[in-house]
């Protein structure tokens, strides 16, 4: 069983949503990244995003922007980003690592070798944000041969007649943006994801975890009562350059998350 199907089967056992976090890889620089990755499991990341550092990317609002540029003028770079997880593997076995970035530099780097290091490295997944189903072919084979997961992206925007192209090789969880438009921008409204997401569980039997839009503790615990987890990425980042405060919100994000299902009960 993978690092991700035996994190959710694990979620589902306790009765709760999990809490991925986002990161930037190599943000604000390697040894500050590398002290963050590091204390996101204890802090209560259930699975992480790497982020992997590019300079035009197509859904990043301006805080992973932000954290994008930062890492690239640090000197991060996919090959860093990597070995950047192959640390954090030296003390973490269990958390499931997913990279979370754009074609461009997975095509320069060749995505055969890509795939291969990647899985070495200690990844579980990939999302891709601008490989649509229909263009992966070039991808796909390589990440199944590594045995990494393929997560895809569904928006509101997709409906029904689409879904099954999305669902088609998606692996590991179905990432469901919460929001139109780029991270960290407008917040997520929890009535209109529960929604979503029964629509897309009639489809599916992949976990649901639903991001973008969601910036705090009670935002995170209103979505966490509908899906399978919640994705925090744009709240942190804007903490990269202080990693107690930034692990501090991870907690507060957890606490939220793991009491969300009891409290609405109660």
């Amino acid at each position: 069983m993978s690092r991700i199907a035996a994190r959710f089967k694990a979620l589902a056992a306790e009765g709760r949503a999990g809490l991925v976090t986002y990161v930037m890889a190599g943000d604000p620089d390697a040894a500050t990244s590398q002290t963050i990755l590091d204390g996101l499991p204890t802090a209560g990341a259930d699975i992480i995003e790497l982020g992997l550092p590019f300079s035009d990317p197509m859904a990043d609002g301006p805080a992973v922007q932000a954290a994008a540029l930062r890492s690239l003028k640090a000197g991060g770079s996919t090959r860093k980003a990597l070995a950047q997880l192959a640390a954090f593997r030296k003390t973490d076995q269990t958390t499931p690592v997913v990279l979370m970035g754009y074609y461009n530099p997975i095509y320069i780097y060749g995505p055969e070798r890509f795939c291969r290091d990647a899985a070495a490295a200690g990844a579980d997944g990939l999302i891709v944000v601008d490989l649509p189903p229909e263009e992966d072919a070039e991808l796909r084979p390589f990440a199944q041969a590594a045995g990494l997961d393929l997560v895809r992206l569904a928006t509101p925007t997709t409906d029904d007649k689409r879904l099954p192209t999305v669902l088609n090789g998606a692996s590991g969880f179905l990432y469901y943006v919460a929001v139109l438009g780029v991270t960290g921008t407008r917040s997520a409204a929890s009535d209109e994801v529960a929604t979503a997401v029964a629509r897309i569980r009639r489809s599916t039997k992949l976990p649901i975890a639903v991001g973008f839009g969601i910036k705090d503790a009670a935002g995170a615990a209103a979505i966490a009562r509908h899906a399978d987890a919640c994705v925090v990425g744009s709240a942190l980042v804007a903490l990269s350059n202080k990693p107690a405060s930034l692990h501090g919100l991870v907690r507060d994000l957890a606490a939220a998350v793991r009491g969300a299902r009891t409290k609405q009960i109660a």
